[in-house]
């Protein structure tokens, strides 16, 4: 048969079915085992296709950098992080909108997660935004995009995917990851300064107030610091990143701030295993979806189709995976959409003699916007419930937000020395560098 037709089949099942509400693995398991069925493909290939692809070292440190936002947020130590968010920015037009983006700068460097990042920053503050008279569709909306910046800045689980499954260095998408991250949440911040609802003006907080916050919140933050160091140093990969930093909260955090949540443990790593148990199957099913692409020389086609259009100038085809993608990232989820299309991605990454790690950034920050685009949007679509509010009043209260994410993945594609700076000067290796053969030093491919 046709693999076009094949494939075309798998899409439609995977696409109908979840439309119909079933859970995107599911989905794309149908679509395999119907398009298996097609292509003469033994059910001993796709269960192995399965397990091949939840069997990454790599992917071993998601459970804990889960573990380190639940612990973290049902210890209630973020409170502390929130409270220095405000004595930082309270006293700008927007205030808490502007304590939103910052409180998720900080939170989105301990969890790695956009949903955790939505939930924890929903919980602490939606119902003081709405008491100071914020609309909820803004409130939604601010919190949603906020969010999303956990997606690029350290310890990101959706670039800890992208690593273990493209073969690119993590630590070189974490820390090239930071331009963009910190490119959304200033953009935010002047977004909400100058377009956002005002908000009560508060008194700058005193310097004294200010040092208070920021020595109650220490423990806290030295999690990216020990997240980041260890790994810009060498001390340890991300996966013992996440083990020493879910280490510090037991050992230290927590007995230090609430130690009376220590009876809890038990429960809070019962649930960061039940949450891994999503991505993970996730990851299981797309990955044998994505061999099934690959099989029927879908992802040839495809990249044959954008090499004719745009040849092999790498800005032409980074802005077409970029519209591939935010098309593709409007129905399914990062981690599916990552391991499904990485065959492609690799192909026009070599055509276009792209770096691995800018083209990763590129699209982690494109998937990072699809979270809060229609028709799916999963973090707008978890905010605007959290909130209690309507999807279509949050999206069109999001849609002004999204000329940020536009300068932002413009600026990533265009200005890859800016993005691959940090990377190329602490780890040039991760971004293909070399050791010079006569002295000392590095050399790096352009």
């Amino acid at each position: 048969m046709d693999p076009a037709i094949i494939l075309g089949v798998m899409t439609f099942c995977f696409l109908f079915f979840g439309y119909l509400g079933v859970p995107v693995p599911f989905a794309l398991m149908i679509g395999v085992f119907v398009g298996g069925w097609m292509a003469d493909v033994s059910l001993a290939a796709i269960v192995q296709k399965m397990f091949d692809g939840v069997d990454s070292e790599a992917l071993l440190a998601i459970p804990f950098f889960l573990l380190v936002g639940e612990l973290m947020s049902s210890s209630n130590v973020v409170v502390r992080v929130s409270n220095l968010s405000l004595a930082l920015v309270g006293h700008m037009r927007g205030g808490l909108s502007q304590v939103v983006t910052v409180f998720s700068m900080f939170f989105s460097e301990m969890s790695g997660s956009t949903t955790a990042d939505v939930a924890v920053i929903s919980r602490a503050l939606s119902r003081p935004m709405k008491d100071e008279g914020y609309s909820p569709p803004f409130i939604a909306a601010i919190i949603a995009a906020a969010s999303t910046i956990a997606a690029l800045v350290p310890p990101s689980i959706t670039a800890v995917v992208y690593g273990a499954v493209g073969n690119v260095s993590i630590a070189g998408l974490f820390m090239a990851g930071a331009v963009p991250g910190l490119m959304i949440g200033f953009g935010l911040m002047i977004y909400c300064y100058f377009f956002g609802p005002p908000g009560r003006r508060r008194a700058r907080a005193p310097f004294g107030e200010l040092m208070g916050a920021a020595r109650d919140a220490a423990l806290p933050l030295m999690i990216p610091v020990i997240l980041l160091g260890g790994i810009l140093t060498g001390w340890f990969t991300p996966t013992e990143a996440g083990v020493v930093a879910v280490a510090w909260i037991i050992a230290v955090i927590i007995p230090a701030l609430n130690r009376r949540h220590l009876r809890k443990l038990p429960y809070d790593f019962c649930l960061a295993g039940l949450i891994f148990s999503l991505p993970l199957i996730t990851i299981g099913a797309a990955n044998a979806f994505g061999w099934m692409l690959a099989y029927m020389r879908g992802a040839i086609v495809i990249s044959d189709w954008i090499i004719a259009v745009a040849g092999n100038d790498p800005h032409y085809l980074m802005l077409l995976l970029v519209l591939l993608f935010t098309i593709i990232g409007d129905f399914i989820e990062p981690v599916p959409t990552i391991i499904i299309f990485m065959p492609l991605v690799n192909t026009l990454t070599q055509a276009g003699n792209i770096n691995p790690v800018h083209m990763g950034v590129v699209l982690i920050a494109t998937l990072a916007f699809g979270l809060i685009t229609p028709p799916y949007g999963l973090v707008l679509l978890m905010a605007s419930k959290f909130v209690g509010v309507r999807f279509s009043q949050a999206l069109r209260a999001a849609l002004p937000i999204y000329v940020v994410f536009f300068a932002t993945i413009a600026f990533t594609i265009y200005f890859p020395q800016v993005v691959l700076w940090l990377p190329k000067h602490v780890i040039p290796t991760s971004v293909g560098c070399f050791k010079a053969p006569e002295g000392p030093g590095y050399i790096c491919p352009r």
